[in-house]
C-alpha cells in the first residue's frame, strides 16, 4: 500500500511530500523553508514506527522553492539529495536564483548527486521544459504521478526562467498524457488532480 503524505511549505507554498511504499521511504522536494516546517517534518518522520531499509531524498527539478530545505535534510538525515544531473548546474547556482527573486539572503550548499536508482516500484520520467532536468515520479501499478512542476491542476510549468523551454514542456505534457487517465497526479503546487482531468 502507497502512503502519500503532503505538506505545504514555504512562501511559494511548494508542496513537499513524504512517500512511503513497505519499507522504502522517499521525500520529494524539500521545499520545508523555516524551523517550524522543518519540525512539522521531523514529527511526521518520528511517527514511523518502522526503520526504512530504504531512504532517498528526490527533487523534481533544480529550483529554490523546492530545496528551501534541502541543507537542512540532507544533514538531518545524512544522505544527498537526488536529482537529474541536467539540474544539477541549477541547484548548485541558487544564489543566482536567490537574486532573481530578489531574496536577500545567502544559500548554504547541501550534497546533491544524479539518480540512480534501479529495481524499484517506480520509474522516474524525464519531463524538461519547465527546467532542463525535471522529471516526475509514476508508480504504475498504484496509478500515482508525483509531476513536480510540469504538470499542475488546470496548468503547467512556466518556462520563462533560465533554462525553460516551452517546446519540450508541450512534448513532456504530451509524455504524460499518454499516461492512463485514472492515474493520480500529485503536483508541485497546488490541488492534485488526475490525467484525464487535465487533457481536456
Amino acid at each position: 500500500m502507497l502512503e502519500i503524505k503532503s505538506f505545504c511549505f514555504g512562501p511559494f507554498e511548494t508542496n513537499c511530500y513524504v512517500v512511503r511504499d513497505g519499507s522504502t521511504v522517499l521525500l520529494i522536494d524539500p521545499a520545508c523553508s523555516n524551523e517550524y516546517e522543518q519540525q512539522e517534518l521531523l514529527e511526521y518522520f518520528n511517527s514511523f514506527n518502522f526503520q526504512p531499509s530504504t531512504f532517498h531524498i528526490i527533487a523534481t527539478h533544480g529550483h529554490l522553492d523546492h530545496l528551501w530545505g534541502a541543507k537542512w535534510a540532507t544533514e538531518q538525515w545524512n544522505i544527498p539529495v537526488l536529482m537529474h544531473e541536467a539540474d544539477i548546474p541549477l541547484a548548485q547556482a541558487m544564489q543566482q536564483q536567490y537574486n532573481l527573486f530578489g531574496i536577500r539572503r545567502t544559500p548554504e550548499p547541501f550534497p546533491i548527486k544524479p539518480y540512480t536508482i534501479h529495481h524499484t516500484p517506480y520509474t522516474i520520467i524525464h519531463t524538461p521544459g519547465h527546467t532542463p532536468g525535471s522529471i516526475c515520479l509514476y508508480w504504475p501499478e498504484k496509478n500515482v504521478l508525483f509531476s513536480g512542476d510540469t504538470l499542475f491542476r488546470m496548468g503547467y510549468g512556466r518556462t520563462d526562467l533560465p533554462g525553460g523551454n516551452m517546446g519540450q514542456l508541450i512534448d513532456s505534457l504530451e509524455k504524460l498524457f499518454a499516461l492512463p487517465g485514472d492515474v493520480h497526479v500529485y503536483p508541485g503546487h497546488g490541488e492534485e488532480t488526475t490525467i484525464a482531468a487535465e487533457r481536456r
